[in-house]
């Protein structure tokens, strides 16, 4: 990998020497929680994979593992070290894995949770608490949230400085893409639907955090009758009644079949060719998993929808995100494959 060197070791030197708390640092987490971190925090388990993305850009050297193993097109645009930390065992999730011995024996200081807050994984971090003794946060992970995750994160486990930078880089992100978007006329805006499968009939519900970007970026989501949640599986007529003007998707299979498939091919996405498979290297760019990596994925999205009021390079853009989060720089034949993987 083509990084800059002294991105990387300039980088990795200030986190490593940062200091320790003095004392125990304590927040009140999106549920209402007080939680109080040891004095020295060493280890972080993530509960999910949004929380080992979201801990790996602000602290990689603190990541215990990666809740779902890395391929090896998903390393080459992470740091080689941490990028090689094993799989552990998930604590989030309908078929998550719930052996709390294996937590424990791992030792870590925190368990951190970022995500969707509800009374279930508010549930869930209160009884894995108590269970292992180990202090158990959970965050929000909506984007418009994600300075003040950034923070709250940052002071818990002492790296307030990292923390800040990251936070005002989304910030800024986050408050230019919506001054713009918002000064779209409700006329202009593309009505989308999002294809989540190889078949391309699982979407995102309006108001989901799957569906979030789309939501945030104030296109129509044409699924947005639906009843609110996560995805919902609709039909092939479903699609065709709502007629989109854009489809996203993220299943390689579906994005090159649909565009030669005469179920498809009276949809108005599919006829004007503006079917668009999103990025996915080292992660996913509008979907999965839903943390701070979609930051890149709302400059994508907003280039499709409102090219004429984002002209920024998608590229350079791609570099800066990469370099700031990702903690590596990658070269320009790298970019290139993260967006021909895509296409």
């Amino acid at each position: 990998m083509n990084m800059h060197r002294r991105t990387f070791v300039g980088g990795m030197a200030a986190t490593l020497v940062t200091p320790w708390h003095a004392s125990a640092a304590s927040i009140t987490d999106a549920t209402g929680r007080t939680v109080t971190a040891p004095d020295r925090v060493a280890r972080i388990y993530p509960a999910g994979p949004p929380a080992a993305i979201w801990i790996y850009t602000l602290a990689p050297d603190l990541l215990i593992g990666w809740v779902e193993a890395l391929t090896p097109e998903q390393r080459e645009f992470l740091l080689p070290d941490v990028a090689a930390q094993p799989t552990v065992a998930r604590l989030t999730g309908r078929s998550a894995e719930t052996n709390l011995d294996a937590v424990t024996a791992l030792k870590p200081d925190l368990i951190v949770d970022i995500g969707t807050v509800n009374a279930s994984y508010t549930s869930l971090a209160e009884r894995v608490q108590q269970q292992t003794g180990i202090p158990y946060v959970l965050l929000d992970g909506i984007l418009d949230r994600v300075g003040a995750t950034y923070r709250a994160l940052g002071h818990m486990i002492g790296r307030s400085e990292a923390a800040e930078k990251l936070a005002r880089y989304a910030e800024t992100t986050i408050a230019t893409i919506t001054q713009r978007s918002t000064a779209v006329p409700p006329g202009a805006r593309p009505r989308v639907y999002y294809a989540r499968d190889a078949g391309g009939l699982q979407t995102a519900r309006a108001g989901s955090m799957i569906g979030q970007p789309i939501d945030f970026l104030g296109a129509h989501n044409v699924a947005a009758e639906l009843p609110s949640g996560g995805s919902s599986t609709v039909s092939i007529e479903q699609v065709a009644s709502w007629n989109p003007d854009v489809i996203i998707a993220s299943d390689r299979d579906f994005a090159t079949r649909v565009r030669n498939d005469q179920a498809w091919a009276s949809i108005a996405a599919v006829k004007a060719g503006r079917v668009y498979l999103a990025p996915r290297l080292p992660f996913g760019w509008v979907d999965y998993p839903p943390a701070v990596n979609r930051l890149i994925g709302l400059w994508w999205l907003a280039k499709i929808f409102y090219p004429a009021q984002f002209p920024e390079d998608i590229k350079a853009l791609t570099r800066d995100f990469y370099t700031a989060f990702y903690h590596v720089t990658p070269s320009a034949a790298q970019i290139e494959r993260v967006f021909a993987a895509a296409g």
